[in-house]
């Protein structure tokens, strides 16, 4: 057994035995799949580095096919353009476009999907191509169809897909329109965010089909839902356990801003502590709250910048242990967000598999408890 097959049985044993692979078709995709081919070099971030800096690692390179199987999510691409094979010496910095996910989310979120002998599946964002080869392997090419943004990292995991012996239906194009033919599926997965479910996926989705996507926004908290299409259009779903993010889907990220110049505004005491927005859930209800604005800073000292508007939110420390906040702007972010924070706060601070979603051509709705309790509109 070569090193590399070795390295694979191991990651797969150890996956099982968390109980991140419990499924033996998947299993034994796993175990066929060499991950190899496609992260054949990758950046690694150096730690403590700010802005954060990469290296790249190459084939061949000490300790390049043991990063390939661990259980870590590998950044192949930078600010849509840079990939490791472009770096010539030294680091290089830059905000992360395209990657290979870390192998039990990969598996874990197929499992999710239960794809199954003889559904159709749309896959958006091929990426490096190591989940549509999982997918091809346990449900055959024909079965497959992915669909990749970005023109140059399809090209390239078309490549690795053929190396590594498969050939499902690949296209070039914004998976955010679905398959530009139009055809039906029974599942449909995203390796992308998005911040809100595209309509194209409702229809070409069949009546009793399954959709798994990642929610998420301008503020980057994200909540991974699993839908029922109930209808053409239509859809309602739950937010599963555990802790998913994506990259957004670039159609859907945030445009262009200038630099932000705190401006001054209404000062008031916060009637939360805007640390709650760290917590994972906390933050994704503030990004529901407020969809449009992006935030920074962290603790008591947080900041709300509602890209769509200008508007201004900022949070500090105040008199007696509490916490003030300034305001300006057409949307009173703070506003918003406190709301949304406090009913969830009064469930109980669940997670998100407490909240739930509708989804419909006029409306996308975001629930907590049921679809008659508190909820928030997404931004469709």
């Amino acid at each position: 057994m070569s090193t590399a097959a070795q390295l694979r049985a191991a990651l797969v044993d150890r996956l099982a035995a968390d109980g991140a692979l419990m499924d033996p078709g998947w299993r034994s995709a796993a175990r066929a799949v060499p991950r190899e081919l496609f992260a054949g070099s990758y950046f690694v971030p150096l730690a403590g580095s700010v802005p954060t800096s990469y290296r790249a690692v190459r084939a061949g390179e000490a300790g390049w096919l043991e990063g390939v199987y661990s259980d870590e999510t590998l950044i192949t691409q930078l600010d849509g353009r840079s990939r490791p094979d472009d770096v010539t010496d030294g680091t290089v910095s830059g905000s992360p476009s395209s990657s290979s996910t870390l192998p039990s989310l990969v598996l874990r979120m197929w499992q999710q999907l239960g794809a199954e002998t003889g559904h159709r599946v749309l896959e958006i964002g091929t990426g490096t191509g190591y989940s549509t080869a999982l997918g091809a392997h346990r449900l055959g090419d024909t079965r497959l169809t992915s669909v990749e943004y970005d023109p140059v990292v399809g090209g390239a995991a078309a490549v690795a897909l053929k190396a590594a012996g498969f050939a499902p239906r690949l296209i070039i194009g914004d998976g955010l329109r679905g398959d530009p033919d139009g055809k039906q599926y029974d599942r449909l997965i995203a390796t992308c965010s998005v911040r809100y479910i595209p309509l194209p996926w409702l229809h070409q989705v069949k009546p009793g089909g399954k959709i798994l996507a990642t929610l998420s926004g301008w503020s980057y908290a994200h909540a991974l839902a699993l839908l029922d299409v109930t209808g053409p259009g239509q859809a309602t779903g739950r937010f599963l356990p555990g802790y998913t993010s994506f990259m957004i889907a670039r159609p859907h990220d945030r445009p262009p801003r200038p630099t932000l110049a705190l401006l001054p505004g209404q000062e008031r005491p916060s009637r939360i502590d805007p640390a709650k927005l760290d917590d994972w859930t906390g933050g994704w209800v503030a990004q529901l709250a407020a969809p449009s604005a992006e935030r920074m800073g962290a603790g008591a000292e947080q900041i709300l910048w509602d890209v769509s508007t200008g508007s201004q939110a900022r949070t500090a420390p105040g008199p007696d242990r509490g916490w003030t906040v300034v305001q300006r702007g057409p949307v009173r972010l703070w506003d918003r967000v406190e709301r949304a924070v406090q009913c969830w706060q009064a469930g109980g601070e669940p997670h998100q598999e407490a909240f739930g979603i509708t989804v419909s051509a006029a409306r996308q709705r975001v629930w907590l408890g049921d679809e008659d309790g508190p909820g928030w509109d997404l931004p469709i």
